[in-house]
């Protein structure tokens, strides 16, 4: 009987032991493993190798949040996603994006033209637990404009446990700070394909136009620049100080002086510049229309006394010979001349009556030197009245009795000019030379030779034309200090008379012409001290 309860009492005892290490295998944390067989002679296993048990340590369950992510994370992705342009990921990294956020960025783009944008980000730096900022370097690209860089701050915060961007405008850019903005400007600049003889645009409404081509080229300067304050951020290159065109023998400051003496005329008009030595032209402004300046033909008037004066000259006369200066003078078995003013002024020199422009004395004086068709010679072969080639026109026609010659030799009848022949006129007077005006660096090769006048014409001239100015009939004109001219009033029948003045100051001889204008010393002198006070 006993042996037989201390069978049993074993048997129980095995199996507690049995459950324990089944128990033990299953736990958490065990893991079973079995030793490498023990190889054989013939390197098969020899048997079953036993179980060994093993345990490693289990992670228990925290009740400790998950660590936020930090700014640098927020940072990267919202550079990463606005130089792509995803602006949804953008908006999501934002605290409190403003409704038009995506259009915001949208129209900042196709208003400036910006085409592609570049970010390079400095370093980040901490304001505190809650708060960083990253000042970064940005290059837009901008259509018609290049390379536009800026600089700027990425503010961030922590909201809710997640860092997000401080959006605010000036993040785009620092000009949009307190409700700024920016704007591309188009201006229009001038870049002609022919400019002065200085390399240099034509000034504006030159009125030369009918004279030369390419005056109106322009360009767009395109500028980028603060709306409120004006200040230019970008701009693009202007057209350069001086240009690769075709150069004239235009003066840019000599036509701007002529156009500008035009300014508030009411009636057609024109002012021609050559310069004394080399003829070239320097100006031609010309209201009057079809290069009527160049190739018009009107009477000049007393202008053309200066030719009628160089041939009485000729004939022994000087500008100190006594000469008479009647209020009327009839031409023997002729018709009667008379003078504007209506005034006797006696016994005067010829240089006085010359001043004070007296038909009476030239009409006089042609009647008994000049016929025989010696005024005309003197002006077709010493003045260019005549057909020939070149840029001016002028003419007179041989007189068919005396009241042509009386008609012509103050400017009237078949006297006709141009007021670039008119010029030309004076220009020979300030260099004793006559010389067709031309607009290219030398005369052409079929241009007419220069015509020498002599010395004591030319001196006897100046003399004369200088008194015009001092004592004569524009004296009262405002023309500036060492200014030579002549005056003309040209009758015109049924329309007001034109109004002339030519003349020479320096380097520069010129001609003004006013169509129907009216009297020369009251209409066209005052105009020529206009455009000589602007040179």
């Amino acid at each position: 009987m006993r042996s037989r309860w201390l069978l049993a009492l074993i048997a129980t005892a095995v199996a507690i032991v049995a459950v324990g290490v089944y128990g033990l295998a299953t736990a958490p944390g065990a893991v079973m493993t079995s030793p490498s067989p023990r190889p054989g002679a013939s390197g098969e296993t020899t048997g079953k190798a036993p179980l060994t048990l093993t345990f490693e340590p289990t992670s228990e369950p925290t009740s400790e949040p998950t660590p936020t992510a930090g700014p640098e994370l927020t940072t990267s992705r919202y550079f990463a996603a606005w130089q792509s342009g995803d602006l949804s990921a953008m908006n999501g990294l934002v605290a409190d994006p403003p409704a038009d956020f995506a259009e915001r960025h949208r129209r900042f783009d196709a208003e400036l033209r910006v085409s592609s944008l570049s970010l390079n980000p400095g370093e980040l730096r901490r304001q505190g637990e809650e708060t960083a900022e990253v000042p970064f370097q940005g290059v837009r690209e901008v259509t018609g404009l290049g390379r536009w860089t800026f600089s700027s701050v990425l503010r961030l915060g922590l909201r809710a446990g997640a860092w997000k961007v401080l959006w605010t405008p000036e993040t785009l850019h620092p000009s949009l700070k307190d409700g700024g903005s920016l704007r591309l400007r188009e201006t229009q600049v001038r870049r002609p394909t022919t400019l002065t003889r200085e390399g240099l645009p034509f000034p504006r409404d030159s009125r030369a136009g009918d004279y030369l081509t390419g005056l109106g080229g322009t360009a767009v300067l395109l500028s980028l620049e603060e709306a409120s304050s004006g200040r230019v951020l970008l701009t693009s290159l202007p057209p350069p100080a001086t240009g690769t065109g075709t150069r004239t023998t235009i003066s840019r400051s000599v036509q701007a002086a002529a156009a500008r003496a035009l300014d508030g005329l009411g009636q057609p008009a024109a002012i021609v510049a050559v310069d004394v030595e080399t003829r070239q032209v320097r100006a031609v402004a010309d209201t009057l229309g079809a290069k009527q300046a160049f190739n018009g033909l009107y009477p000049p008037g007393s202008t053309f006394k200066v030719v009628t004066a160089a041939a009485l000259l000729r004939t022994g006369l000087t500008p100190e010979s006594p000469v008479a200066c009647p209020a009327a003078y009839t031409i023997p078995n002729a018709r009667s001349f008379t003078d504007a003013d209506g005034a006797d002024h006696g016994t005067v020199t010829l240089t006085t009556a010359f001043a004070l422009s007296c038909n009476t004395t030239f009409v006089q004086h042609a009647y008994e030197r000049l016929r025989d068709d010696r005024l005309r010679a003197e002006a077709a072969d010493r003045f260019g009245f005549r057909e020939k080639p070149g840029l001016s026109s002028c003419r007179i026609r041989p007189s068919a009795d005396l009241n042509e010659l009386g008609s012509d030799a103050i400017g009237q009848n078949s006297a006709q000019a141009s007021p670039l022949c008119m010029a030309e006129v004076a220009a020979a007077v300030a260099s004793g030379v006559w010389k067709p005006a031309i607009m290219t660096a030398e005369p052409p090769a079929d241009s007419p030779p220069p015509v020498p006048l002599d010395d004591g014409v030319a001196a006897g001239l100046r003399t004369m034309m200088s008194a015009v100015v001092t004592q004569g009939t524009a004296a009262q004109a405002g023309l500036p200090p060492d200014t030579a001219g002549k005056t003309g009033t040209a009758e015109v029948g049924g329309a007001k008379s034109h109004a002339w003045f030519i003349g020479y100051r320096g380097p520069l001889a010129f001609a003004v012409f006013v169509q129907n204008g009216g009297a020369g010393g009251a209409v066209a002198a005052p105009i020529a001290a206009r455009f000589l006070k602007a040179l």
